[in-house]
């Protein structure tokens, strides 16, 4: 993993606790949280607080997440909105982190500039045992408080005012003075400078978890299922549950909720050439897979390594040769059914509400597109990147650092803009689906 550290593209863009006085801040809101307390004096950490060198000095790396289930948090700045989210169990985790940031970014810019910021994704879940239990967790709170209880602080302080300025004999209650100078001694003052965190929580619809190998959890569609990326566990709440190999099902199910839509007939995009780049790393994935060395290859030689290794090709590079062939040059349009190795390669999501979850499903149903992989689901890349042959990892590594890493904003919009279809699908016949089940094994 070391080339994709250097090159800023594993543990890239954290955020630096560097000084005395927020690794004392840091330290305070660990032992508030845990009872731990690090010993080290500078290390990095992401939107959540967590850091990897902190998880190595506890020698626990779950020490902000045990079980994978109710995330605490420990935010020392606003600049940690920016920051990844490490080691994410739900897919929804970083999402409603930032949400929380967006929404309260005032007071949180006020609250951290003093002391550091506590709290926890509260589920009523406590325990995973089992996959069914992960169809309970119907919403997301967010609670937090400063390690010195400044929110809870200014609260009962704003009660006390009112009590004071609405009560007849306010000037001569001398304990409630008292009370109001010591808390305004810790919060300030509350009448003019409100220091309250807006109250967050999300509804949990369909969501991705490391759980259980890899679920895709789709429970809130008009046909909801479940995809397994192992083995399919029998104790889920949807009718259906597929694993990646149920690529007739998987498909149908993206279909009828209208989820995905063709990249060659995507508004406003290059689909050809998308389609070429991932021919590109399909044919670096095949050669370097079969040991060919691809020093000092550049994209611009991606034809002439196809011409000179077209015995290693697979079928997803000739099923998109075709497609590409068909929207450039008006050849044969190719028949490309759902179990042709190329189908997920030729698809991107639609423009839903769920479409970072169905990107980052088809990044793992086409894991040969390395940079979509890459972008979609970084667990996922990180886990097949691992397994790779030496000059694969040197070339996909330097790829992404001169080509993706140069313009993220560019080449996400490029790849999954907003655009809609240019054609409305097509419904299957309700006596089919009634028939066989909007998933069911035949073809057309």
């Amino acid at each position: 993993m070391i080339r994709l550290i250097q090159r800023g593209l594993m543990y890239g863009n954290l955020f630096h606790v560097a000084s005395p006085a927020l690794v004392e801040r840091y330290n305070r809101a660990l032992e508030h949280l845990t009872g731990l307390r690090t010993s080290l004096t500078d290390f990095y950490i992401d939107i959540s607080g967590f850091s990897p060198e902190v998880g190595d000095d506890l020698n626990d790396p779950l020490y902000l997440n045990h079980n994978g289930v109710n995330r605490q948090f420990i935010l020392l700045s606003s600049e940690q909105r920016h920051c990844p989210l490490l080691d994410a169990k739900f897919s929804t985790s970083r999402p409603i982190l930032q949400q929380f940031f967006a929404e309260n970014e005032a007071a949180l810019f006020a609250l951290t500039a003093r002391d550091a910021v506590a709290g926890e994704l509260i589920n009523s879940v406590y325990d995973v045992s089992t996959p069914r239990s992960l169809f309970d967790i119907r919403a997301i709170t967010v609670e937090a408080d400063t390690t010195s209880g400044t929110v809870r602080n200014a609260g009962a302080l704003a009660d006390k005012v009112d009590t004071f300025l609405s009560s007849e004999d306010g000037w001569f209650d001398d304990v409630l003075i008292a009370e109001m100078i010591t808390l305004a001694g810790e919060t300030g003052d509350v009448t003019r400078n409100p220091v309250s965190l807006k109250p967050l929580k999300v509804e949990q619809g369909n969501f991705w978890t490391a759980h259980f190998g890899g679920l895709y959890i789709f429970q809130t569609l008009d046909h909801p299922a479940t995809i397994a990326a192992r083995d399919k566990p029998d104790d889920v709440a949807t009718k259906y549950c597929f694993d990646l190999s149920d690529r007739n099902q998987i498909a149908k199910f993206l279909e009828y909720n209208d989820l995905v839509e063709p990249i060659v007939r995507a508004r406003g995009i290059d689909g050809a050439a998308i389609l070429r780049q991932k021919m590109d790393f399909i044919l670096v994935s095949a050669v370097t897979e079969a040991g060919v060395d691809l020093e000092g290859t550049t994209r611009r030689d991606m034809r002439m390594l196809a011409r000179r290794h077209s015995a290693l090709l697979p079928d997803e590079f000739h099923g998109l040769a075709d497609l590409v062939n068909w929207a450039e040059n008006g050849g044969k349009w190719p028949r490309i059914s759902s179990d042709h190795p190329a189908y997920f390669y030729t698809l991107r999501a639609a423009a839903t509400s769920e479409m970072d979850l169905v990107n980052m499903l088809l990044s793992e149903l086409s894991p040969r597109d390395v940079r979509q992989l890459f972008i979609c689901h970084k667990p996922a890349f990180y886990a097949a990147y691992a397994r790779w042959p030496e000059a694969k990892k040197e070339y996909v590594a330097r790829y992404l650092e001169a080509e993706y890493k140069a313009d993220k904003a560019g080449a996400r919009a490029a790849l999954f803009g907003h655009d809609a279809p240019m054609e409305t699908p097509t419904p299957e016949p309700l006596d089919l689906i009634a028939r066989v089940g909007p998933w069911g094994a035949v073809r057309r």
